[in-house]
């Protein structure tokens, strides 16, 4: 049995982009700006940076639409440009990963509090935001591991390639990051 072929939906817009047909890169824009946004958010940790990743992200991707070959879909290969401008940011700010020493681990309690089934929708949003916000407010370097491994779906082997990094680094910082949001949603009275 032969295997099928990928065909990634967005292949005639793209093509259009590649003779710089306006409407198409518009279509793409608007298909894949609020989830790339969300992604840069998430690592730079910075609304205003995020939107610039999101801004040069577009136009490097369309710029650069010849290195695209359609073996992931196109979504896949701009939230990797997305990715990658995202740590660059990072870099820029002069990212810093917390040094073994500089962690102190203080107990967290033995128990959580079950949440009840019957909350409500806004009870959800408001401990989504708080949750969000406790996220950001997580070091660069424990942010960007957490966000590239459980938000963006990297393992700890392609973060460390990214990051360059070691994948013992990437787990520990992914560790210590699970931790501090712990405490710090235990401070906002999430538990």
């Amino acid at each position: 049995m032969e295997a099928a072929a990928y065909i990634d939906i967005n292949a005639p817009l793209v093509e259009r982009c590649r003779l710089n047909d306006r409407q198409a890169q518009a279509e793409l824009y608007r298909r894949y700006s609020k989830a790339m946004f969300n992604a840069a958010l998430r690592i730079t940790g910075d609304y205003a940076e995020a939107e610039d990743v999101l801004q040069e992200s577009f136009l490097s991707a369309f710029r650069e639409l010849s290195g695209y070959k359609g073996d992931s879909s196109f979504g896949a290969w701009l939230k990797r440009i997305v990715v990658n401008k995202s740590i660059n940011c990072l870099r820029q700010r002069r990212l810093q990963l917390v040094p073994l020493e500089d962690f102190h681990h203080e107990a967290a309690p033995a128990e959580a509090t079950a949440t009840h089934a019957g909350e409500e929708a806004d009870e959800l949003q408001y401990r989504a935001d708080v949750l969000r916000r406790c996220i950001q407010e997580l070091p660069d370097g424990y942010r960007v591991v957490l966000s590239l491994y459980l938000l963006e779906g990297y393992d700890h082997l392609e973060i460390a390639g990214i990051l360059g990094i070691t994948e013992s680094t990437s787990k520990s910082q992914y560790s210590r990051a699970r931790q501090r949001l712990r405490e710090l949603a235990m401070q906002r009275g999430l538990s």
